[in-house]
């Protein structure tokens, strides 16, 4: 594995964070305090406590998480997009640099941008309520399972795009929605029967689920599935991912 090509389109596109430093970690960080203020104090005071837990301890699994899947989604889209919109993709297709290594790079740059944006979030929601991580090995894990999950996602977004209204189409339209109806600020035990079930096939309710369950050991869905689930969409992502080289998918025309 040539290391030296994979290190340097890492590090090319983690500066790329730093000199945007106010779109890519202080402006996510900003909105979900916010979410804190409103929902956490303001509307979580007039909530009772959910299967034992603060209302206000509660969401912060689910915000994290939706930061979590559009900053990872929307890195590794960019990240793939611009270097097709400028040309410079050539460069990388023709020089001795493998598939697997290309996608090491962006995914793994990408991956690591969202996975620090999480931990600030999660350090920065401590400040706002009381937080107790049971499993803190299956935090971690489910963290860095969703963070690459989703920036290959986002890759494979980034080269299905041919303009920057479709980067922004799926993250915006499709992906954030799920999240607020993935149980994100509520239980889906608290949904009526019909709609419970309806959940069920919301792909982010399991997400957020086995996240949830690493900080306070209660799920909606039992925490094998939650990681089957995500496994699942790991794999199929994957596949696609090799499909696109294999093919040449708007790569190579």
């Amino acid at each position: 594995m040539n290391l030296y090509a994979v290190r340097s389109i890492y590090l090319f596109e983690m500066a790329r964070t730093w000199r945007t430093l106010l779109q890519s970690i202080v402006s996510p960080v900003i909105s979900t305090s916010l979410y804190f203020v409103v929902f956490g104090s303001a509307i979580g005071s007039r909530i009772d406590a959910i299967d034992g837990v603060d209302y206000g301890a509660f969401i912060v699994p689910g915000l994290i998480m939706l930061s979590l899947l559009t900053q990872s989604i929307s890195n590794a889209a960019f990240g793939i997009y611009f270097p097709r919109f400028t040309g410079t993709i050539f460069e990388i297709l023709s020089a001795p640099v493998s598939y697997l290594e290309i996608v090491l790079s962006y995914v793994g740059a990408a991956a690591t941008k969202s996975i620090l944006l999480g931990l600030i979030i999660l350090a920065t929601a401590s400040l706002f309520v009381p937080l107790t991580i049971v499993h803190p090995v299956w935090m971690l894990l489910f963290l860095v399972l969703t963070a690459v999950t989703f920036s290959l996602f986002g890759f494979i977004i980034g080269i299905w795009a041919d303009s920057f209204e479709k980067l922004q189409f799926v993250p915006m339209l499709v992906v954030t929605p799920l999240t607020f109806l993935g149980g994100s600020f509520y239980a889906i035990d608290m949904l009526p029967p019909f709609w419970r079930t309806v959940s069920l096939f919301n792909p982010v309710v399991y997400l957020v689920s086995g996240f949830r369950w690493s900080f306070f050991g209660t799920a909606d869905v039992a925490i094998g599935v939650s990681l089957a689930m995500t496994l699942v969409f790991l794999g199929i992502c994957l596949a696609v991912v090799a499909w696109i080289f294999r093919t040449g998918y708007r790569l190579k025309n």
